[in-house]
C-alpha cells in the first residue's frame, strides 16, 4: 500500500506532578509496512484517563509509559489493512492504539471488536469501556452493595463515578455523590440519579455527610483520596467496604502526604479497604460490557461525554481533567 505519514504524541519528559502539555511532543513519521500478523488501524477516538497521571509520573507504575514512547491510550479505530487472521479491512476495534492517527498493532493490543455494535463507538471508551467496566467490576466484586445500603461516591459526575452511582441505585441503594461545581451537582441529581449531592468545594463535607448518611456509609467508592476521603472515613458504618479506585486529589506522592490515621476507624467499624486495578480483572471484562450495553439500550444507564477535536488537544487534556474542567468522559476526536 502507499506510504502513509503518522502524527503521534510522544512522552517528552516525566512529570513530577500532573502531566501538562509541555511533557509531550508531537512527531511526524512514516507508518511502517505491515509484517505478518500485524494490523494497521486508523484512530477516530482517543481516551483520556485519570490513571494516565500515574502511568507517566512513576517509572515503576503498573502501566508506566517510557519517555520517548507514543502515549499509551485506549482508542477506537478502523482497520485500514490487515495481515492478521480474523481481522479485515473496515473492522472497528477498541484497544491500546495510543495517541496517534495510525497504529500498527498485533491482536493482543485489541480489547474489543465493536464492528457489529448498534451503539455509538465512542461509548466503548467510556460508559461501555474502561470507565464503565471499572465501575461495574469494582462495585460488584469489592463494594458488594446490598439493597437499602448507603453508597458514597467521590468524583460523582466523572466517567467512573457517574456509572457507580447509577449502578448502585439500580441495586436499590441510597446514593450520595461528592462533586465540585453547581453544574456537576445538577448533573448528578437530574441525569445520574443521586439521592443526595455534596459540593466538596463549598459545603462542610463532614456535616453534610452526617445529614445525608444517618445510618453511616456502607460502601465508599473512593476516586480522590485526600481531604474528601478524610471526611468520609469517620462516617463508615459497621462492616463498611471502601473501594480505592483513584487518588485524583493528590498531585504528588513524593513525599507522601500525611493525613489522619484511619486504622482505628477500620478496626472499630470492622471495615474493609481494598485497592482496585481493572487490569487485574480483564477475564470478566466482556461480561460486564454486555450488562452495561443492555442498560444503555434500555435507558437505565446515562452518560455524558466531553469531546475536543484534534490530536494536539490531547496534550493538555490530563491536566484539564485534574483541574475539573470536564463534565463526563473526556475524549479526543480525530
Amino acid at each position: 500500500m502507499s506510504k502513509l505519514t503518522n502524527e503521534c504524541i510522544r512522552v517528552a519528559s516525566r512529570p513530577s506532578g500532573i502531566p501538562a502539555a509541555e511533557h509531550f511532543r508531537r512527531t511526524s513519521e512514516a507508518v511502517p509496512e505491515l509484517g505478518p500478523g500485524k494490523i494497521l488501524v486508523q484512530n477516530q477516538w482517543l481516551s483520556i484517563e485519570p490513571a494516565m497521571r500515574g502511568w507517566l509520573a512513576d517509572a515503576n507504575n503498573y502501566a508506566s509509559v517510557p519517555v520517548g514512547d507514543v502515549m499509551r491510550s485506549l482508542c477506537v479505530g478502523t482497520v485500514v489493512d490487515s495481515a492478521a487472521d480474523g481481522y479485515n479491512k473496515g473492522d472497528r476495534l477498541m484497544g491500546w492504539f495510543g495517541w496517534q492517527h495510525y497504529a500498527v498493532i498485533t491482536p493482543d493490543a485489541i480489547v474489543q471488536n465493536i464492528s457489529t455494535t448498534d451503539l455509538e463507538p465512542s461509548l466503548y471508551l467510556g460508559v461501555l469501556g474502561l470507565n464503565g467496566v471499572t465501575a461495574a467490576t469494582a462495585l460488584d466484586k469489592l463494594g458488594q452493595p446490598q439493597a437499602g445500603e448507603t453508597v458514597v461516591v467521590s468524583t460523582a459526575a466523572g466517567g467512573v463515578g457517574s456509572c457507580v452511582g447509577q449502578l448502585a441505585k439500580a441495586l436499590g441503594c441510597r446514593t450520595v455523590g461528592l462533586t465540585s461545581t453547581p453544574e456537576k451537582a445538577e448533573a448528578c441529581k437530574t441525569q445520574f440519579g443521586y439521592d443526595h449531592v455534596i459540593n466538596y468545594k463549598t459545603d462542610d463535607i463532614a456535616a453534610a455527610l452526617k445529614d445525608a448518611c444517618p445510618d453511616g456509609v456502607h460502601v465508599y467508592f473512593d476516586n480522590t483520596s485526600g481531604r474528601i476521603s478524610d471526611a468520609v472515613m469517620p462516617q463508615l458504618a459497621i462492616g463498611a467496604r471502601v473501594v480505592i479506585c483513584g487518588t485524583a486529589s493528590i498531585s504528588s506522592w513524593d513525599p507522601a502526604p500525611m493525613g489522619p490515621r484511619i486504622e482505628r476507624i477500620l478496626l472499630t467499624r470492622r471495615a474493609r479497604m481494598q485497592g482496585f486495578i481493572q487490569f487485574d480483572h480483564m477475564d470478566t471484562y466482556p461480561s460486564y460490557v454486555r450488562q452495561l450495553e443492555d442498560m444503555v439500550r434500555t435507558g437505565k444507564l446515562h452518560h455524558r461525554e466531553h469531546i475536543t477535536d484534534g490530536l494536539d488537544t490531547a496534550m493538555g487534556a490530563i491536566q484539564e481533567l485534574y483541574q475539573g474542567q470536564n463534565l463526563g468522559k473526556r475524549l479526543v476526536r480525530l
